[in-house]
């Protein structure tokens, strides 16, 4: 066993930059069913963070969101969250989606349900915006979705028989990479993501790899990638995969790069994993090799750290159990920060 599987890292967060955490928390509450958990306030650095995720059917969450409980929760919570980040004051920022050239790079988020024609209906009828019906293009059955960013929501259909019982669960985050071979290697190494599935599609030159943090419960009853059982046990997960993206031959093109999200045009931040010992792991990850743009001593926030992937893609690594000092979230707090 590795030092890095022995420290156990879990993904736990998908980082969005917003204009309005009130639009933007009632949109994912009323059209998913995702529930706010926590909220943490920097007002000495301008910003403030809202974290939700999709709980399971019949799952009770009765925390005060920014409580020192909820808190706790969330940085020892085994599901991923959607993290989105709000700048103080920036109130007129239009986030870059990742689907537009020349700053494509992050793709979209997505979600499961039972029946997405249903779902998708039900979704318009609400005032919910598409960029593609299910029945529209060429790849019928699924659709994606517009949140009040831009940000695309892929729907998609559940595996029958998965027992999951909402309307709607977080099920992806896609992020294209320019060598699909390097990315997955770097998730499973350092960050003990299993590959669970990989589709090709030659004559439009793209595949699609989904990696995940699976319990060793699942390790045990995951099929092989290859096998045909691959797509009905990733669509019938509670938690979500990764979904990396591969254009053929930009691997080829030493030119090449995707655009991280963290240089203008902003939107997609990074991914973020928690682990058992930080200072622990950012060590191996230094003695690995692996680029940092942030270390844990650097700066005022001890407790994590950000290096990149193969694709220069951010990942934040938080202790787990951390308890953040109390002073840096100290100071007045604009009225369009709070909900």
């Amino acid at each position: 066993m590795s030092i890095y599987q022995k420290l156990r890292p879990t993904w736990q967060q998908t980082m969005l930059r917003i204009r309005s955490p009130k639009a933007t928390v009632e949109f994912y509450k009323n059209n998913f069913g995702f529930t706010l958990l926590d909220v943490l306030h920097f007002p000495a650095m301008k910003f403030s963070l809202y974290f939700m995720a999709t709980l399971k059917e019949g799952e009770t969450f009765d925390l005060k969101p920014g409580s020192d409980e909820a808190h706790k929760f969330l940085w020892n919570f085994e599901g991923v969250t959607l993290e989105f980040t709000y700048n103080h004051g920036d109130d007129e920022f239009v986030p870059n989606n990742g689907n537009v050239e020349p700053h494509r790079g992050f793709g979209h988020i997505a979600v499961l349900c039972d029946d997405v024609y249903a779902s998708c209906e039900k979704l318009e009828k609400n005032g919910v915006k598409f960029q593609k019906k299910p029945d529209e293009g060429r790849m019928k059955g699924l659709a994606f979705a517009l949140d009040t960013d831009g940000y695309w929501i892929e729907v998609v259909k559940r595996t029958e028989g998965s027992g999951i019982k909402n309307e709607f669960n977080f099920a992806q985050t896609m992020m294209r990479v320019k060598d699909a071979e390097k990315s997955i290697a770097f998730y499973e190494k350092y960050f003990g993501m299993t590959l669970l599935r990989g589709t090709h599609y030659p004559d439009a030159k793209f595949s699609n790899f989904f990696l995940a943090s699976l319990t060793d419960e699942q390790k045990k009853s995951a099929p092989e990638s290859t096998s045909p059982d691959a797509k009905p046990f990733v669509n019938s997960l509670f938690n979500p995969v990764l979904e990396l993206t591969h254009n053929h031959g930009t691997e080829k093109d030493d030119s090449f790069e995707y655009h991280n999200g963290n240089t203008e045009p902003k939107g997609f931040g990074h991914i973020g994993f928690l682990v058992d010992d930080l200072e622990a792991y950012c060590s191996a990850l230094l003695a690995d090799g692996v680029n940092f743009i942030k270390k844990p001593s650097d700066g005022k926030m001890n407790q994590l750290a950000f290096v990149t992937d193969p694709n220069g893609y951010w990942i934040e690594i938080v202790q787990r159990g951390c308890v953040m000092d109390k002073s840096l979230s100290e100071g007045e707090l604009p009225l369009t920060s709070q909900l």
